[in-house]
């Protein structure tokens, strides 16, 4: 976590020069002790924070310390890439030159990415692990709207020998006992919590969710538990944010979510906003998450990486501030030390 020992933490200025933005070269180590004990407002928690490692990305923790991971969807319903999305025929080069448009984005900024890997039928899904897997080694979600999709992804994912990089999206409270069999068997240890409760969908409702799903995960041998808390609209944005929160401080268990939706089904953002409000809107709703803690954002199309990486590292950079006055040090590579 980074906790500071040995007295004094030294400030990275390769970015910032002037001292009116950062203070001089150190922080005593007692004053952000001393900070860190008395204060009882942004970013602290009630329990500790759980941070996992998946195929070599770091997520969860402190906000201000772990740089935000970012997921961008691909093969999605809709995508200009497909060309039969039941079939899982696609172009291969404009595929393959949208994921290294993300990993550039990661590389620039310093905040870590997977690929949210989504399939419309089991074939379709097998056709998008293989490809992906091939060319990549970033963690990979399996997504699918049914359960016949997911379990195709997951054996075929056990077949190929991936598991290990799979996040498995989702497991949602209505989820079969046949359904978490077949994580257990594959040996799946990482996956997302949705907090899609139909019972109340309030804030209080999304925390709900977790208490009864955390049990059947770990009953199914899942380790890394990422909780979605659920984003549909503008309305439930304002929820799920609130939730982000307060699963950090009940669970200590990285959150997210999906911010896209709401941009995504905003119906009068291009009637009454005008087209070029699209994207600003995709950057500001990305970054407006990690502002309240987000650990995790499923960002939208991974083509969006251009838009939306910049903004969430310029908010990372600036939690990192509020880090370092607590007491902890950035990750090593954190968008801090990248993007000046």
């Amino acid at each position: 976590m980074g906790l500071v020992k040995g007295g004094l933490v030294e400030h990275d200025h390769t970015m910032f020069k002037s001292h009116e933005c950062f203070y001089k070269t150190q922080i005593i180590e007692k004053e952000a002790l001393m900070a860190r004990d008395t204060a009882s407002g942004l970013f602290e928690y009630q329990v500790e924070q759980k941070r996992f490692e998946i195929a070599g990305i770091q997520i969860g923790g402190l906000p201000g310390v772990q740089p935000t991971v970012m997921i961008g969807s691909i093969f999605y319903h809709g995508h200009k890439i497909c060309m039969d999305e039941d079939r899982g025929t696609f172009d291969r080069a404009a595929a393959e030159a949208a994921i290294r448009g993300q990993e550039d984005y990661s590389t620039r900024t310093g905040c870590p990415g997977m690929l949210d890997v989504v399939g419309a039928t089991p074939e379709a899904i097998v056709q998008h692990l293989e490809f992906v897997a091939g060319i990549t080694d970033l963690p990979l979600l399996i997504d699918g709207t049914t359960t016949d999709v997911r379990l195709a992804g997951l054996e075929h994912a056990t077949r190929i020998g991936i598991v290990d990089r799979i996040v498995y999206n989702s497991i949602q409270p209505e989820i079969s006992d046949e359904e978490l069999a077949a994580l257990k068997k594959a040996g799946v240890k990482s996956a997302i919590l949705l907090t899609y409760y139909l019972r109340d969908f309030s804030a209080a409702g999304r925390l709900m969710a977790v208490r009864e799903l955390v049990p059947k995960a770990e009953a199914a041998g899942i380790e890394h538990l990422l909780v979605d808390t659920c984003i549909l609209d503008l309305a439930t944005l304002g929820q799920a944010c609130g939730a982000i929160h307060d699963v950090k401080n009940e669970f200590g268990l990285p959150a997210g979510g999906g911010v896209h939706n709401a941009v995504a089904v905003w119906r009068g953002l291009k009637t009454k906003m005008g087209p070029e409000a699209e994207k600003p809107c995709i950057a500001s709703v990305n970054a407006a998450a990690v502002a309240v803690g987000a650990d995790f954002l499923l960002y939208g199309p991974v083509e969006d990486a251009k838009y939306v990486f910049p903004a969430v590292a310029m908010v990372n950079t600036a939690l990192s501030q509020l880090a370092l006055e607590r007491g902890f040090k950035p990750a090593d590579g954190h968008p801090r030390f990248r993007i000046g």
